[in-house]
Parts: C-alpha cells; sequence; structure tokens
C-alpha cells in the first residue's frame, strides 16, 4: 500500500545514469562534542533582500541565513529545513561541522515564511506567560492579510536561497547546497532548475541530502486538473491552486500556527522547569513534567508522523498500549499510545536512552533560541503544492513553468545520509544516483528516526559530510 493510501486509511480511521560509491550501513563509533565547544560556535542571523514577488510586503521579500562558523571560510554549506521546518532544526548539525573543521561554514536557511512569526512574547516571557501560551497560543495573523502567501511556491523558495548561494559564492567557491526531508528534495530541485538560462547546478560543488531525496513527495504526474483543484499525495491532502487563497498556510490536525506556537512554548517550558509540571489543558490531557510533555509529541515510540520523530528515550510511569496507526502511515513499527499514568499522584516523567541518537534535554533546548526555532509557523501551501507536483524532469509535462529541466545534466556529486529508521532507504539514493551524471555517496545512520539525522548528540553524519567534503580537489575561484 502506498504511503499517500494509507494515509488516506489512517486518516479516516482517526477522524472519523550516474556513478556510485559504496553504500555504508554501519556507523563507525561516533564521539560527542561537549556543550562548552558547540556553544562556542560563532552564529549569526542575516536577513538579505530575496526575490520580488509582486503583491508581497517589501519587507517579507527577503533571503534569511543563520550563518555559524567564520566570516571567512574555506568552504560554506546551506542547508535548507524541511516540511513544516526552520532553520533551528540544524542548530546542533551546524555547530558540530564547524567544531571538527572551523575553515567549514553553515548557512542555515530560514524561509520567508518565518519572517510572519512574532517571537518576542517567548523570548521575553516567564513561565507564568508561557503556561499560557501551552493553552492558549499567541493571536495568529488573519487569512485575509496573507494572500500573497499564493505566490510563495518553488519559484521563491529557490530563488531565495539562490540570493544566498551567489553571496556565498563572492567568499568562496567552495559552495554546496543541502537539505533535510523536504529540504533534500528542494536541493534537488536547486540543482536540477532553470534560472533563466543557467542550470541551479553550476552555482554549487555538490549536493547533500538528509533523509530525503528530490521526489520524496512526488510519486506520480500530477494533471493540470489535480493542481488546480487539489488531490492526495505523500502528505495527504493536497491544496490545490484553486483554494489556496481560502487557507495560504499548513492547517491540518497535527500542525498549524497554533500548534507551533504552543509547542515552542512547551519547549521553552522544557528548557526552563524540565522536571515541574506541565500546564493543565496544555499539549497533553495527562498530567506530566514539562520535558515529558514536550517529547510525547515527537519521540518516536508515540510519534504518529514517521517524518515528526525523534529517538530519545521514553516516557516513565505510564500504562501503554499499541497504537497502529503510525505504521499505516509510513512507520516501520507500530507505536504506542499512552493511556495513563500507572500511579495518578505521580506525573508522567521522561526517561532519556543514553544509547538512543537524540539526547531529549538538548533537543529542547535547541527548539527553540534567540536565533530561530525548528518549526515554520505560517508554511506555505504553495511550497507543498509545487514540491509534491514537481517532477524529476517538468519539460514536456503540463507543468513545464516549474523549471526543473536539468536533472539528467546535474554533473554534481551527491551525498545522501538515510535514517534507517526515517524516511528513505539506500536504495532511494541509488534510484536518484542512476538519474544524474555526479558520483553519488550513500550512508546510513543506524537507529536513527527521521530528525535525528540533524539532532544526533554523536558526530557520525558531520563526520561523514566532512570526509565527503574533503574528497573534492580545490576549485579555482
Amino acid at each position: 500500500m502506498c504511503l499517500s493510501a494509507r494515509l488516506v486509511l489512517a486518516l479516516s480511521l482517526l477522524l472519523g545514469t550516474g556513478e556510485a560509491t559504496q553504500a555504508q550501513t554501519t556507523a563507525s563509533p561516533a564521539n560527542t562534542i561537549s556543550e562548552a565547544v558547540l556553544r562556542a560556535v560563532p552564529a549569526v542571523r542575516h536577513v538579505r533582500p530575496g526575490v520580488t514577488v509582486p503583491g508581497t510586503p517589501p519587507d517579507l521579500n527577503a533571503s534569511i541565513t543563520v550563518r555559524y562558523g567564520t566570516e571567512r571560510p574555506r568552504a560554506i554549506l546551506l542547508l535548507m529545513p524541511g516540511y513544516l521546518g526552520g532553520a533551528g532544526s540544524f542548530d546542533r548539525l551546524a555547530r558540530q561541522i564547524v567544531a571538527l573543521d572551523p575553515g567549514v561554514a553553515v548557512w542555515a536557511v530560514d524561509r520567508r515564511g518565518n519572517l510572519l512569526e512574532e517571537h518576542a512574547p517567548l523570548a521575553q516571557a516567564g513561565k507564568t506567560e508561557l503556561e499560557t501560551i501551552v493553552r492558549s497560543a499567541l493571536p495568529v495573523r488573519p487569512i485575509r492579510q496573507l494572500s500573497f502567501m499564493r505566490d510563495w511556491g518553488l519559484d521563491t523558495t529557490l530563488r531565495d536561497w539562490r540570493v544566498a548561494v551567489q553571496e556565498a559564492r563572492t567568499l568562496t567557491p567552495e559552495v554546496y547546497v543541502g537539505g533535510h526531508s523536504m529540504g533534500a528534495s528542494l536541493a534537488g530541485l536547486y540543482a536540477a532548475y532553470d534560472f533563466d538560462g543557467q542550470p541551479g547546478y553550476q552555482d554549487v560543488r555538490g549536493l547533500v541530502m538528509l533523509d530525503g531525496t528530490p521526489n520524496l513527495l512526488n510519486g506520480r504526474l500530477v494533471s493540470a486538473q489535480e493542481y488546480r483543484r487539489g488531490f492526495w499525495g505523500t502528505l495527504g491532502p493536497i491544496t490545490g491552486l484553486d483554494a489556496i487563497n481560502r487557507m495560504p498556510y499548513v492547517n491540518t490536525f497535527y500542525y498549524s500556527p497554533q500548534r507551533a506556537i504552543r509547542g515552542n512554548a512547551q519547549a521553552r517550558l522544557a528548557q526552563l522547569a524540565p522536571q515541574e509540571p506541565a500546564p493543565d489543558g496544555g499539549l497533553t490531557t495527562l498530567p506530566a513534567t514539562n520535558l515529558a510533555a514536550a517529547m510525547l509529541q515527537i519521540e518516536q515510540r508515540y510519534a504518529l508522523l514517521p517524518f515528526l520523530a525523534v529517538h530519545t528515550g521514553k516516557a516513565t510511569n505510564t500504562r501503554e498500549e499499541p497504537n497502529p496507526l503510525p505504521r499505516l502511515l509510513g512507520a516501520e513499527e507500530d507505536a504506542q499510545t499512552i493511556v495513563g499514568p500507572r500511579f495518578s499522584r505521580v506525573p508522567i516523567g521522561w526517561r532519556s536512552d543514553p544509547e538512543a541518537p537524540t539526547d531529549a534535554q538538548d533537543f529542547v533546548n535547541r527548539f527553540w533560541t534567540p536565533l530561530s526555532d525548528m518549526t515554520e509557523w505560517y508554511f506555505p501551501q504553495r511550497l507543498t503544492l509545487d514540491v509534491s507536483t514537481a517532477s524529476l524532469d517538468t519539460r514536456g509535462t503540463p507543468h513545464e513553468a516549474l523549471r526543473v529541466w536539468h536533472t539528467a545534466s546535474i554533473m554534481t556529486p551527491v551525498l545522501g545520509i538515510a535514517a534507517e529508521a526515517g524516511v528513505t532507504r539506500a536504495a532511494d539514493y541509488w534510484r536518484y544516483g542512476g538519474q544524474v551524471l555526479g558520483q553519488t555517496t550513500v550512508h546510513t545512520l543506524p537507529g536513527a528516526a527521521h530528525l535525528d539525522i540533524v539532532t544526533a548528540r554523536g558526530t557520525q553524519v558531520a563526520r561523514w559530510l566532512l570526509d565527503w567534503m574533503a574528497g573534492f580537489p580545490p576549485r579555482r575561484s
């Protein structure tokens, strides 16, 4: 059963020619880096003018990056976050890369939609105020004021990204693009995109794909009628162009601006007071500590959706039952549902597993920072529509205007890293590598859920990436 069919069923239940190098499927021992060293990595947020989109307020036509490392690097890696994600998703991985090789800078992308977010209340709030936000969120922007988001699709996203790529090229010829999940899809689409006569791959030295591929969200040809009226895709119901004005951003049972705001507030509480009780009427109806309330939403053992899962440990003091819904949505095995605390007078707590890829406290500590957060509150439906529609070659299709024209000509090497329990497999990268000219290198991170690729405490992903980059001969400016 395909993932979209599984999603249809689950929602009904819930709601009523390239060269290749050898795949590596086991990780060598991966050391961690001390928090003091990671914290010492410099990071600065930059907002530059992006592509001008008619109808968009001028201050939102922006290209945004959080830049880790030196201002004069030997090489720059620009990383695009995934579906619903923000630049904060890369905070740990970016710091690991720079700590291991200070000559490399990492520029994590925030898409222009992140500028719609109001973070001051989260930054300034104390525990009492944060508890209120967890319960009731913050006021969200009226839909009628966001009609310009209708045009924030693939072209806008890639051209904003290219502004940063071109700036990076003024600093060094060693420029790489990559991403996680949908961000990996966007990296491949960037390479294949026709920027007014110039293929995107000519901008960069290589492509990095972290648990995602260019056709991750696209499994079939979408008709012109479906593009306008909507269709079922990998992510479930995809809003068509005709309806985007009525709901320009993602607003589903599992994600919305309100849920993103509440999630960030709960993460802040878990930063400030992890063992104190979470607010009643918050993200969980169960009595739980702040850390447990934050992790219950996303821990692989309990997560509903495989693309919103991380592996850190498990809840304590619980009564649990099997939950088959995640398997219907593409997970490798059934998850668990917590039906209540084992001892009613004791809140549900959290036990970190030292063998798990990611540390729970570190995860929530990085979920929201003054530089960025791990989410994009107002994620544009148009981008979801375009990425779910774009094939590896749109020429001769009803969607030729998406300008994905150069996949077969891509000569840049590709690094694919799959999460063993994520949403891609090594075979997905080999299939993609067979359609491009560049050499493909593939690794698999053992025991990793989808988000662990960018949040893991170990440095294996960073080391694989740096080793791969080190294999490139220097390019002349």
